[in-house]
């Protein structure tokens, strides 16, 4: 009876500690699997939320799946050094005049902007919609203000990322800025890029809009060439 009181009691304390052993690993691979995501954790964060503008956008502005460039989208697969690679080659060679060093260059003929770096190379190319009259000359100029968000002249609707470089004969402000909206819809397709549809300005799409808006601060220069 002594003997079997004895190991009673010893045996106590020992399976004690090994159920304690047990809970605690119990615990430890729940917390490792709750922290590699395998179990759900009881108090998720979440990721911050990065804002991309400083204004909320405007009913009916927000753009639509952006396409390709037009003129490379419809061109056939490569076939003996032809097709869009070709293309897109003959896209990125400057025109004629368009100067050096780092700066915005327009055609007005092939109706195309380039996003020229400071050694020469063309980080963007893309087509655009200028204007439908002849106000504005072949020079050197520079990106004067810019503006978020703009009303078009006689409320003829509002755009975004307005870059301006110059002034038309009317002394109104010329300049870059995406597809304008007017009664909750663009003024334009973007398949229609590549053809003159401005009263004035430049049109682009808005992730090209986006594109000049980071790459043109003040005093960037803007070459436009015939």
């Amino acid at each position: 009876m002594t003997g079997r009181r004895t190991g009673s009691g010893r045996g106590g304390p020992r399976y004690g500690r090994l159920a304690a052993l047990g809970s605690s690993l119990l615990v430890t691979a729940v917390a490792v699997l709750g922290g590699t995501g395998v179990l759900p954790s009881s108090a998720e964060e979440e990721a911050p939320v990065v804002a991309l503008e400083s204004a909320p956008p405007r009913a009916g502005a927000e753009p639509e799946p952006e396409a390709e460039d037009p003129a490379v989208a419809g061109a056939p697969a490569d076939a003996g050094g032809g097709g869009a690679a070709a293309l897109r080659r003959e896209m990125d060679t400057l025109p004629t005049r368009s100067g050096s060093g780092r700066s915005v260059v327009f055609s007005e003929s092939r109706q195309r902007v380039w996003l020229v770096e400071g050694s020469g190379a063309v980080a963007s190319t893309y087509l655009v919609s200028g204007s439908l009259t002849d106000n504005l000359d072949p020079g050197t100029y520079e990106v004067w203000s810019r503006s978020l968000d703009a009303i078009g002249i006689d409320d003829s609707g509002t755009m975004r990322y307005f870059v301006r470089f110059t002034r038309g004969p009317s002394g109104a402000a010329i300049g870059f800025h995406d597809i304008p909206v007017d009664d909750g819809e663009r003024v334009q397709s973007r398949l229609d890029l590549g053809t003159p549809q401005s009263h004035g300005c430049i049109r682009q799409q808005r992730s090209d809009a986006r594109l000049m808006w980071a790459f043109a601060p003040l005093g960037t220069e803007v070459v436009v060439t015939a």
